[in-house]
């Protein structure tokens, strides 16, 4: 379907680096292959139209179309998501909405994605916005454009480009002046035409429309898009006149709506506006029509009413309504003998059962064609009475499973996705207990022009460089290629040396500044066509990475790890990754750089957490970025809700412990057999891990989900309530469900075989699951019972797969919450006939335990995996890079064949094929091992020493070629050993140390040595034998260092004011001894003594206290008994305060004391602090006169020397001073040293 030369081609596709993880992108990749064979055809409304019309169409279309768009882009999906993993790469809320719109973008709006095949690297690229480039549509209308009268016609055109492009129109192959259409305009740095149809009318602008948009280096063309406006003609009045029909004969109640566009949605209803009821004998065509296959009195009714709706225009059309009365042969003769002489018009036998036929299709065979990637719909409508049944049937093969369905009570068969196996004969059967009718259907798959891998795809490409676009499509007939150039046939096209077409490619050699432009691909056929663009853009340009800096990556522990490095520069950057620093290289077995730059780490785990950098780097510069890997523990839930029963009005707990990463932070849901719990949270109590659920009712019951979710994963669990009714005389007694019975084998095939089986009785708990076991008596002997599969307590039967030359019989085990049932009686044996085996030996290894020879092992095949007699292995092996032939040999009874006479570890291709007397398994994969390894024979050269300080050496060498190691590389030694000190009066030392050093390291550090000696070192290489030769022994001085302490020190001839010092040389010198540094200082310091801290005061001041109260308390007691005298009564009548004699005998006072205000209340207390306020006449250490001789004795004891008092007395106070003696000179403290 192609168009004359004069119009330009259509949207090029915008093509970004596109870094997913292996979900989307499988998933992108099946979306994509669907699309790819379904996505680029005609217009589906095509079909709708009679041949003439389609004619017509295609005559229009051929006029005014050349070229037609391919797909709307999907590389643009990862731009949306790099930006909003810049806004906020760890943010959970914000990673959670990117992917979900990504996803949904991925799945609505992607269409195909452009492939560029680069001479020396396959992988898209998206150009910065800073650099030149030609124009790349980003967003356009859809090729149809169907108007909505209510709002104004917007087509779409989006682009950029750098420069930003200019845009133009064409309607109808002509140019669009947007300016001489008052009603119309084009938005501001924009394509998009907006038209205004409020004051005009929408047929005026109804046309096919294109947008170019260029700059300098190019030019890009949106699709054609036609822009048609929805019509919804009226149903041609008509006079419909009402039919009377016998009971039992078949009856066609015809619809012919308008042909409105789009076509309109058929159905019948009553006039109440109630959808009519279907069945095997009433339903509607696929051209709307009403067929019965045999009427019924019950189906008389004036209300035969069909609809036709226009979705488009929101209307809904209707037909006259149609009345249709069914009547015996009686009824019918009485109703209409008095029109034509009392004559009976029918005949007097009712209608008699009749065989079916086929009213749709009236014939015995027809056909159709449908595309590739569209819907098949064929129909199949029978009268009869009784009313006949259908089938249907492929001829030639199998209907689809996953892609066929039947509709309109199996009269219509459906099949999705048609591809080309779906072509054949198709045949419909009706059938009732007359006969049987047949019709057969001849199905033609031709096929539009779809994507045999992808279409081109933007082509970067430095000066210099090679490059190929290539636009690789198939489809039925065979489709034609044209190329064009901005718009141009590439032949029309200004020639370029470096560009070179070949039918569906086109090579590009030695490139150079100004090439840059914007090639059109179209391929079409008699069904349709695909077009694709793609630019050529060549720059020179250092790399960059256009991942955001410092993204944080989350991943969970055991599951892959993916981080970007997106990076663009001209030529392609090479990409290395390393961890924590640019020395961290990574261990190509567990981590992967795809040719996109993403590194993957197959199973992380919390090692791999850190610090990432990835170095972009071509010819003109390097670029480095950084990124971070969090690995996080999985959420697990730990304790798992429980099958309950419950009686109606307790109380249930279902329990959900979860284990999770701290870092995370969780969230509980519960769900009700799949949907929300009820609202009702007075007895739906939800906790951090549980649900409670009070008062429980029968509408409870069901099955109770517990989600935990993390922002990064989920884990959930489910149980079942059960809600029984109390029975307060009668108690449930649950126990353990009784076996299955009568078991029978059905449906019996060479490898499958149906089982059903009878439950028995359930003892009031019920049956979760069955448990179906088997014994193979052909193997092993009687007894010897495997579990082959579980199937849900609900079910009765159980389809089993089974493995050849097994001689099988079956048992069923019940399993309620109570425990496990007893074993059913085994089942008939059936014996499956032998094969081939089907697989092959797993963990093969070749490995030597001598020089010369290959040891090969595998892990042999069991009973069941031999699938016949006669079990044995063919061992094969070659020598790897020598493209030698495979030398076989036939081992059995065995799982290990050694091969002797190899090289010393020599690489080699190994393969175990397993047969039996009825063949051989397929064929095996490869294995990769080495013969035996042997002592290296080489040592390191260029071994050298750089002393780093007095104690620490770094000893650096040559690798050994890997051909010298004659092994498995573990490592290297290094000997060292200290020869002497370099100082004279120290001896020679001969010990030796050995550090080793794993894998292929080059240099190693030597901690700990001597100061100021001579070492010795060699450096050895060692594999999995045993160590190579010593290289040639190498010498070091280690500078001096700090020596160490004198050997001894001791005091001698201590005077009043001198005293000498001794002391030996240090044992380790460490170096020339230039002298030595006395230190001394006093042997105690001066410090300051707080009395209140000495443990001499403390106890003091408890003894005065302890005398006060005893004082206070006799006092007291003698006072209380002083009222009980005469001398009371004579101190109550005096009056004058001064006469108050004081009584020595007891200690006793008056009532009445000088000062009223001091005055003790009859009977008062001691205050709670347990202190008495004293008078100003108290004692004080001034009674004891000049306070005595205090001091301090040698071992901090207090001596006190009271004079003129006591020495009973308690005192409080310190002596004069409260510091402890220091040392009054120097001399002091050294003879307190001494």
């Amino acid at each position: 379907m192609r168009a004359p030369a004069s119009v330009s081609l259509n949207a090029p596709v915008r093509v970004c680096v596109r870094v997913c993880s292996r979900e989307e992108s499988r998933a992108g990749r099946q979306e994509r292959d669907s699309i790819q064979r379904g996505g680029s055809r005609a217009s589906p409304r095509v079909d709708t139209l009679n041949e003439d019309s389609r004619q017509g169409r295609r005559r229009r279309l051929k006029e005014t179309e050349w070229w037609t768009a391919a797909t709307r882009l999907r590389g643009r999906l990862f731009c949306v998501r790099q930006r909003a993993r810049v806004l906020s790469p760890c943010d959970p809320a914000q990673r959670g909405q990117t992917l979900m719109m990504a996803r949904r973008r991925m799945m609505g709006g992607a269409r195909s994605l452009m492939l560029v095949l680069l001479g020396h690297l396959a992988s898209a690229l998206d150009v910065p916005l800073d650099l030149p480039q030609p124009p790349t549509i980003t967003h356009q209308s859809p090729k149809d454009y169907i108007i909505d009268p209510r709002e104004s016609i917007v087509i779409h055109c989006e682009a950029k480009g750098k420069p930003h492009p200019s845009f133009s129109w064409t309607r109808n192959g002509s140019h669009f002046d947007v300016e001489q259409h008052a009603n119309v305009h084009m938005k501001p740095h924009s394509g998009t035409l907006v038209v205004d149809i409020s004051r005009e009318r929408a047929e005026h602008y109804e046309g096919v429309y294109q947008c170019t948009a260029r700059n300098k280096h190019g030019t890009a063309i949106s699709n054609n898009i036609v822009v048609r406006q929805p019509r919804s003609p009226l149903w041609s009045k008509e006079k419909i006149k009402p039919i009377i029909i016998q009971e039992g004969v078949s009856l066609k109640l015809p619809c012919r709506p308008p042909a409105g566009f789009p076509p309109p949605i058929v159905f019948w209803m009553d006039n109440n506006f109630q959808r009519l009821p279907q069945s095997n004998r009433v339903s509607q065509s696929l051209n709307g029509d009403l067929y019965f296959s045999n009427v019924l009195r019950e189906d008389s009714r004036n209300d035969y009413i069909c609809y036709a709706r226009f979705p488009h225009t929101q209307t809904i059309q209707q037909k006259q309504p149609i009345t249709v009365k069914v009547l015996t042969l009686d009824a019918i003769n009485d109703t209409m003998a008095a029109f034509y002489n009392d004559t009976d018009l029918f005949r007097e036998e009712p209608v008699d059962e009749r065989r079916p036929t086929f009213v749709v299709p009236s014939v015995p065979s027809s056909s159709k064609m449908v595309l590739h990637g569209q819907v098949l719909e064929m129909e199949c409508i029978a009268e009869g009475l009784p009313t006949p049944d259908i089938s249907w049937a492929k001829v030639s093969g199998e209907l689809p499973a996953t892609r066929a369905s039947f509709l309109h009570y199996q009269k219509t068969l459906r099949v999705v996705n048609v591809s080309e196996a779906d072509a054949g004969e198709y045949r419909c059967t009706a059938r009732n207990r007359h006969g049987t009718a047949h019709h057969t259907v001849h199905v033609t798959v031709k096929a539009a022009p779809y994507w045999l891998s992808s279409a081109p795809e933007n082509l970067v490409l430095a000066p210099g460089e090679n490059g190929v676009l290539t636009c690789r499509a198939s489809g039925t007939p065979k489709p034609d290629i044209q190329w064009a150039m901005n718009g141009i046939p590439v032949e029309n096209s200004p020639k370029d040396p470096s560009r070179k077409v070949e039918d569906d490619t086109i090579i590009f050699s030695d490139v150079q500044m100004g090439s840059s432009a914007v090639y059109q691909c179209n391929i079409s056929n008699e069904h349709g066509y695909l077009l694709a663009n793609a630019f050529v853009n060549v720059l020179s340009e250092p790399p960059r990475v256009l991942t955001p800096a410092n993204t944080v990556y989350q991943v969970i522990k055991n599951h892959p790890a993916l981080m970007d490095c997106t990076s663009f520069g001209s030529p392609v950057p090479r990409i290395t990754w390393f961890k924590d620093s640019r020395f961290g290289t990574l261990d190509a077995e567990t981590h992967n750089v795809h040719d996109n730059g993403t590194l993957e780490i197959h199973v992380a785990q919390a090692r791999n957490s850190g610090k990432y950098t990835c170095v972009a780097q071509n010819s003109l510069g390097i670029y480095e970025n950084h990124v971070h890997l969090e690995v996080k523990e999985a959420t697990r839930i730990l304790k798992q809700p429980e099958y309950r029963v419950v009686q109606r009005g307790r109380s249930v707990v279902f329990e959900c412990k979860v284990k999770h990463d701290p870092s995370l932070v969780p969230t509980m849901t519960w769900l009700k057999d799949h949907g929300e719990l009820p609202d009702d949270e007075s007895r739906f109590i939800v906790d951090s891990d549980s649900l409670t659920i009070t008062g429980v009712t029968e509408g409870d019951a069901g099955v109770y989900t517990c989600i935990m979710n993390t922002t990064l994963d989920h884990d959930s669990a489910s149980a079942e309530l059960t809600v029984v009714e109390v029975t307060p005389t009668l108690s449930v007694v649950n126990e353990r469900p009784e076996p299955p019975t009568d078991l029978e084998l059905t449906d019996q095939k060479k490898r499958s075989v149906q089982l059903t089986w009878i439950p028995g009785d359930e003892h009031n708990s019920p049956v979760q699951k069955f448990v179906i076991q088997f014994e193979d008596t052909l193997h092993h002997h009687r007894g010897h019972w495997h579990n082959l599969t579980e199937v849900s307590g609900s079910k009765t039967t159980a389809h089993l797969k089974l493995s050849p030359y097994v001689h099988y019989t079956f048992r069923v085990l019940a399993v309620n919450s109570m425990g496990v049932s007893r074993p059913s009686l085994p089942s008939k044996t059936y014996k499956t006939e032998a094969a081939a085996p089907d697989e092959n030996p797993a963990d093969v290894h070749g490995f030597g335990t001598e020089h010369d020879n290959l040891v090969i092992s595998w892990k042999p095949l069991s009973g069941l995996q031999a699938n016949g007699p006669g079990l044995h292995y063919r061992v094969m092996w070659r020598q790897k890079l020598l493209d030698s032939e495979w030398t076989a040999v036939t081992v059995a009874n065995n799982s290990k064949f050694v091969v002797s006479g190899t090289p010393t570890f020599a690489p080699y291709e190994i393969k175990v094929q397993a047969v039996n007397d009825y063949g051989a398994a397929p064929e095996p994969a490869v294995a990769h091992g080495y013969s035996g390894e042997d002592l290296p024979v080489a040592a390191p050269d260029s071994v050298r020493a750089y002393v780093l300080n007095s104690t620490l050496a770094e000893v650096h060498w040559e690798p050994v070629p890997p051909k010298l190691i004659r092994g498995y590389l573990k490592g290297y030694q290094v000997y060292y050993w200290r020869e002497r000190s370099l100082h004279k009066h120290n001896g020679h030392h001969t010990e030796k140390q050995i550090l080793t050093f794993s894998r292929n390291h080059s240099h190693a550090k030597l901690p700990g040595l001597h100061p100021f000696s001579l070492y010795s070192f060699n450096v050895r290489v060692y594999n999995g034998k045993g160590e190579g030769p010593p290289s040639a022994t190498q010498q070091f001085e280690t500078p001096e260092g700090v020596p160490g302490a004198p050997s001894s020190l001791t005091v001698t001839n201590a005077n009043v004011d001198s005293l000498s010092l001794d002391w030996k040389p240090p044992r380790e010198r460490n170096g020339v001894l230039m002298g030595y540094t006395l230190k001394y200082q006093p042997a105690v310091a001066s410090r300051q003594v707080d009395i209140a801290t000495q443990g001499w005061f403390i106890g003091l001041m408890c003894a005065i206290a302890l005398l006060i109260l005893i004082l206070l308390i006799i006092c007291f007691i003698q006072r209380n008994k002083g009222g009980k005298y005469p001398v009371k009564e004579k101190e109550d009548a005096h009056t004058d305060p001064e006469f108050q004699p004081m009584k020595d005998e007891d200690c006793t006072f008056g009532e009445y004391s000088d000062n009223e205000d001091h005055k003790p209340l009859k009977g008062s207390r001691t205050p709670s602090s347990g202190t008495v306020k004293r008078d100003d006449s108290d004692d004080s250490l001034v009674d004891y006169g000049e306070g005595g001789d205090g001091q301090f004795n040698e071992d901090g004891s207090f001596i006190g020397q009271y004079s003129g008092q006591s020495a009973s007395r308690d005192a409080a106070e310190c002596p004069q001073s409260s510091e402890a003696p220091s040392p009054i000179n120097p001399m002091n403290s050294l003879n307190s040293f001494v």
